[in-house]
């Protein structure tokens, strides 16, 4: 949902450096020149034999008889479960800044960081396959259910809490989050809503050039809501069955639009890496870090403080990709592609996410039959399309037809290109086995709210049920 300042900006590591400043400033000292900007992104390009994939994957943590949301503070809460996971696990404390609260964990290239309501999200290692994915995610909840069982407390995969009102969640102390409390709102009517009570699964891809980013960040985003629509699975709010099939993806339509969207000036067949960073010097700041607090500068956009600086301080190269780190477009640019649109799932459906995108971004010939598969979807009739997933998830109507339609398309693209990888598991499967669980499912234009809401109603106590069948 949101970003890292720490662990979770190197999600790819071993990047070859392509440096087309040879005498660019070192990250903490000020940028000379917007040329300087295109560093985080070309830097990040490396040889296909070293691309990856990362997943991550965010919880609600909540008391298993009553489903009351999980606090921050206190043995029980997700400051004991992370205190817990050190002490048991290995996990190493990663601290804002010296001395500053827990909220942040780390071993090897993996990490576990908190979401504003409490949130736990494990962003992995970068992994080869989705086998190693899938086996990833399961450990992480084995280590999980252990330290949670003798507590009482199970984690859900939903996007949007399924119990909590605004008024029953606390907020993580983390100095960012204190500044986006007070500006969100003022951008979108769901600003603290996205911070508190949504959840989501993610997959950061690498990539060899500055053409092989844009292209894969155009179909990627062109597809946007096709992956909101073939995972949707927030159908609950506030104990009740709404009638949507996705609350985090309603949420998602007014938030800050600055900062959020599809991004058509990135489409283009000749798009740059300075289209993306046109887009994002425009957007509003939260705040600049200097000796590990935070200083807060709101609504300045990153133009303004490159041009003009900040009480005294010039922007760093540091500061640049922090700022990259607070916008949340559909799919993000930054060392690596993030897929963003999609709603936390439960174990059924761990590694469908990465699955479906692994198939797509890397295989040569996938990519390029998504390419052709999106070449003239427009802006506008993707932005109508968004206005119903919410509520008819992949029933929603596209161009005549139910959205399932695409949504199968894009799946067998995916499905041959992953045949085409042709990298078996222990069972002697390709990794076609984690979509079966989404195929199966957008084969009927449902989703996975779907499942979780069948045979329920609102006449019924529907704790018990959201319970059992949202639980990682």
């Amino acid at each position: 949902m949101l970003e890292s300042e720490t662990p979770k900006t190197r999600p790819m590591k071993h990047a070859h450096s392509v440096d087309p400043h040879p005498f660019a400033a070192p990250p903490e000292a000020p940028l000379r020149d917007h040329s300087e900007l295109e560093l985080v992104f070309v830097r990040a390009c490396k040889p296909r034999d070293q691309w990856r994939v990362g997943a991550e994957a965010e919880k609600f943590g909540v008391d298993a008889k009553t489903g009351a949301p999980l606090h921050y503070p206190g043995e029980r809460g997700v400051e004991g479960i992370l205190r817990t996971l050190m002490d048991r696990h290995g996990w190493v404390e990663e601290a804002e800044y010296p001395g500053g609260p827990l909220i942040a964990l780390r071993r090897g290239d993996a990490s576990v960081t908190l979401e504003p309501g409490s949130q736990l999200e494990l962003s992995g290692a970068p992994l080869p396959n989705m086998h190693a994915i899938a086996g990833e995610l399961v450990s992480h909840m084995s280590e999980l259910e252990r330290v949670s069982a003798d507590l009482g407390i199970v984690w859900l995969g939903l996007g949007f809490h399924p119990f909590a009102k605004q008024a029953d969640l606390d907020w993580v102390p983390k100095s960012r989050y204190a500044i986006m409390r007070e500006y969100l709102p003022t951008k979108g009517k769901f600003g603290l809503d996205m911070m508190r009570r949504t959840s989501t699964v993610q997959a950061n891809f690498d990539y060899s050039s500055e053409q092989d980013a844009l292209k894969k960040l155009r179909v990627s985003l062109k597809l946007a809501p096709v992956t909101t629509a073939i995972f949707a699975n927030s159908p609950f709010v506030e104990g009740k069955i709404t009638g949507e099939v996705s609350r985090r993806a309603l949420v998602w339509t007014s938030v800050d639009p600055e900062r959020t969207g599809l991004l058509p000036q990135t489409w283009g067949e000749n798009a740059r890496f300075r289209d993306y960073i046109e887009w994002a010097l425009d957007a509003g700041m939260f705040m600049i870090k200097r000796d590990g607090k935070g200083l807060d500068n709101r609504g300045q956009t990153f133009r303004d403080f490159l041009a003009n600086g900040f009480k005294g301080h010039r922007a760093t190269l540091t500061d640049w990709e922090t700022h990259l780190n607070t916008l949340f477009p559909e799919v993000r640019l930054k060392r690596t592609i993030e897929i963003r649109g999609a709603d936390s799932l439960p174990k059924p459906y761990f590694a469908a996410l990465p699955a479906l995108w692994t198939g797509i971004l890397y295989d040569d010939t996938a990519l390029a039959e998504a390419d052709a598969l999106t070449a003239d979807l427009t802006h506008e009739e993707l932005l109508e399309v968004r206005k119903q997933i919410p509520f008819e998830g992949l029933r929603s109507t596209f161009r005549g037809k139910p959205l399932a339609d695409l949504a199968q398309k894009v799946i067998d693209i995916a499905e041959r290109g992953l045949e085409r990888r042709a990298i078996l598991g222990r069972d002697g499967k390709d990794e076609r086995v984690h979509l079966a669980s989404i195929k199966a499912l957008a084969e009927h234009a449902r989703c996975p709210a779907d499942v979780l809401r069948e045979g329920l109603s609102n006449d019924m106590d529907l704790k018990p049920a959201i319970l059992e069948r949202s639980t990682v």
